[in-house]
């Protein structure tokens, strides 16, 4: 990983950053033809406007599973779910539900697999196509560089979680090109043990053709749409959601840190850094 001499610096000390950039992100494997790019761009633009059509009906989770799951067969991406395949937990509390970050698909492939509750920056809700799309879904938002507003959204995270509606959040705050930077924050995880929910970690990973690859990446100062014009132009593009056993944090015992600990040794594993 290659890091860009104008890399973001973190808004304040307690803020998430990565030193990731537009330079990390590679194919691995020979583009797709113009033809093909352009077939492309004109069935993501209709699976939008399908969604968009679907108006509040979005919010339905049979809905917004189908059209997430649209979206990616119109980017020409294969979903490739792993282990239980669920990412809610049994039980009467909601789960928290914590991935590794690398991308803006991250959500719509999460969604493919199960709609749950977002908990996205505030920049995403004004993304051209999927902002909208995103509101509709019922996505809380945050702004990241601004510490005042994580009590209120713990607070709002454990109420969801009590109804029994199931949340996902990315620990580590920012994507990395690879998703194997970046500890995972522990603000969020205190939502989970206030509501007595399970957590669910969930590893993400991009392939081509079986090769790992950055392409899917949307780190340091990418745009949407130069991100867009990667990832559709990508051949053979896998992600794989691997859902990993319920971690249930023992009262009394567990901390807030003790369990973002445990879920990021889950989500990780061996096979990536320390530092995931």
């Amino acid at each position: 990983m290659t890091v860009p001499v104008n890399a973001n610096l973190p808004a304040h000390a307690w803020a998430a950053w990565s030193p990731c950039g537009p330079s990390c992100v590679t194919h691995a494997a020979a583009r797709v033809p113009a033809t093909t790019i352009a077939r492309r761009y004109a069935s993501f633009g209709r699976a939008i406007v399908g969604a968009l059509r679907s108006g509040e009906r979005i919010a339905e989770p049979e809905t917004l599973r189908s059209r997430a799951a649209a979206m990616l067969d119109a980017l020409g991406i294969r979903l490739e779910p792993a282990g239980d395949g669920l990412l809610s937990a049994p039980g009467g509390t909601g789960t928290l539900v914590v991935a590794n970050h690398i991308s803006w698909l991250d959500i719509i492939a999460l969604l493919a697999v199960e709609p749950v509750i977002m908990l996205a920056k505030r920049e995403v809700g004004g993304w051209p196509m999927v902002g909208p799309l995103t509101k509709r879904a019922g996505t809380m938002f945050i702004d990241r560089g601004s510490l005042r507003e994580l009590p209120r959204t713990v607070g709002e995270m454990a109420d969801r979680l009590r109804d029994g509606r199931s949340v996902m959040v990315f620990p580590q705050g920012v994507t990395w090109c690879a998703g194997t930077g970046g500890s995972f924050r522990r603000a969020t995880f205190q939502a989970a043990i206030d509501a007595g929910a399970p957590i669910r970690p969930v590893t993400l990973d991009y392939v081509q053709h079986g090769a790992p690859t950055t392409v899917a990446a949307f780190v340091g100062e990418d745009d949407f749409g130069t991100s867009l014009r990667r990832v559709i132009s990508a051949r053979g593009l896998t992600v794989r959601v691997t859902a990993h056993r319920p971690l249930l944090p023992v009262a009394g015992v567990d901390d807030r840190r003790t369990v973002a600990a445990r879920a990021q040794a889950t989500v990780c594993g061996a096979r990536l850094s320390a530092h995931c």
